[in-house]
């Protein structure tokens, strides 16, 4: 939406006056400024980022967010929504949608018996004081701060997901005690920070214990609901009352963004969960992989340029 220059009349041939425009979130906000392809691409793009996050929060146990958070990023960035806080409102709803992708994913492994209760009373307790801990963190960091977490943390998924072998494990069973809570709230804290469900992080700590890949998967789409939760309520008590804010949020969740991918994750985390049952996905991981490895490297480069 590009600055429209004021006209002024009876000004003097070559005097200069400055024009303060008013940010383009905020003219949004009164109306009247977007158009029917902006909206319309904004609707497209969130609904097709719900149905992709549905599809691997089933698949692959990743929560959706990994999706998310750059899509919503990205589509801020082209609004023009404040810099300041276009990540925090990315991370924030991105938490807030994977509440109920995590119910319906968890449900469907629950199902097929793939949600393990000992697992989750290990890491469950260690994951909640980790995501309140990263939530808290993440309200008062700057935006960059958290755009480079994300991208180098998603690098370090891209990485595993391509070169990792299914099945590697450093011990048998979890290794008990304070160091299961140490587990959980790395995996709480740095999921929060990054606004995703915590399966790109739990699936392969689970698995290096020697736990069968699609006990992860489904063990790590509870944890997501572990870790969505407090993590959204903690985005919208940092934000509430934040400069900036696009339209329709509270505190750092917009309601907009939730609206229109929560349906479309609801609808497709089943498909996922089915096809994760069904067939082999390591092409799926592989070609995920360079989409995360691409997304981390365009973060990048936007930090140092």
């Amino acid at each position: 939406m590009p600055q429209k220059a004021e006209d002024v009349n009876g000004e003097a041939a070559g005097s200069c006056r400055v024009v303060h425009a008013e940010p383009s979130w905020e003219r949004a906000a009164m109306a009247a400024e977007w158009s029917l392809p902006e909206l319309a691409t904004m609707v497209a793009a969130l609904l097709a980022a719900g149905i992709a996050a549905g599809l691997l929060a089933g698949l692959l146990g990743v929560g959706g967010g990994i999706v998310i958070v750059p899509v919503l990023f990205h589509l801020f960035s082209l609004l023009g929504f404040a810099e300041d806080v276009r990540m925090h409102v990315a991370v924030g709803t991105s938490l807030a949608t994977i509440i109920p992708t995590s119910i319906i994913s968890a449900r469907a492994h629950a199902r097929r018996g793939a949600v393990d209760a000992g697992l989750l009373r290990a890491l469950g307790p260690g994951v909640f004081v980790g995501t309140l801990a990263g939530a808290a963190i993440a309200g008062v960091a700057r935006g960059d701060v958290l755009t480079a977490v994300f991208a180098v943390v998603a690098l370090a998924v891209a990485a595993n997901m391509a070169f990792g072998m299914e099945g590697r494990a450093v011990r048998d069973g979890l290794p008990g005690g304070w160091r299961n809570w140490g587990i959980g709230g790395v995996i709480g804290g740095i999921s929060a920070m990054m606004g995703i469900g915590g399966g790109s992080l739990s699936v392969p700590a689970i698995s290096a214990c020697r736990y069968p890949i699609r006990t992860a998967v489904g063990t790590a789409a509870a944890i997501g609901l572990i870790i969505a939760v407090p993590g959204a309520f903690g985005f919208v008590v940092t934000g509430w009352g934040a400069d900036g804010l696009p339209p329709g949020s509270l505190g750092y969740v917009n309601l907009i963004g939730f609206a229109l991918i929560v349906p479309a994750t609801m609808l497709a985390a089943p498909w996922g969960a089915r096809v994760a049952h069904a067939v082999k996905p390591q092409l799926l991981r592989k070609a995920f992989a360079v989409f995360l490895c691409l997304t981390s490297l365009r973060m990048i480069y936007g930090l140092l340029t």
